[in-house]
């Protein structure tokens, strides 16, 4: 059982949520608990850096469509950072979770959408 470390950070109203390690059965409560209490409803949405996470298993994967279930049922958005070559993308990939959240290769590409889609949203 490697432990996930999880590291919070805001770029202005957007909070970050960088998940680094194996994210499985054996801490996916803690991590979703972590991560839902970030997620504050004042937030225009979320993103997590998976770019140092170096597995996920289905139990990660089902904690990320219920995050992105939940923050679109507040009218806010999930997206994620992951790099284009790693196993943790082809996981999110082979799971449909690419269908149900935006993937982005860089952090702050995925922070920019979610300050556009908030900006879109006010005007």
């Amino acid at each position: 059982m490697e432990i996930v470390r999880v590291d919070i950070r805001h770029d202005g109203s957007v909070p970050v949520c960088e998940l680094r390690g194996e994210l499985d059965a054996s801490n996916v409560d803690s991590v979703f608990s972590s991560i839902v209490e970030v997620s504050r409803a004042e937030a225009p949405g979320l993103v997590l850096d998976l770019t140092f996470t170096s597995y996920i298993d289905s139990a990660g994967v089902r904690i990320l469509f219920e995050l992105a279930r939940r923050l679109r049922s507040d009218g806010r958005e999930l997206r994620i950072a992951v790099p284009d070559d790693g196993i943790v993308r082809r996981v999110l990939v082979l799971t449909a979770l690419s269908d149900v959240v935006p993937l982005h290769v860089e952090v702050a590409d995925a922070i920019a959408a979610v300050k556009e889609r908030t900006e879109i949203t006010r005007s």
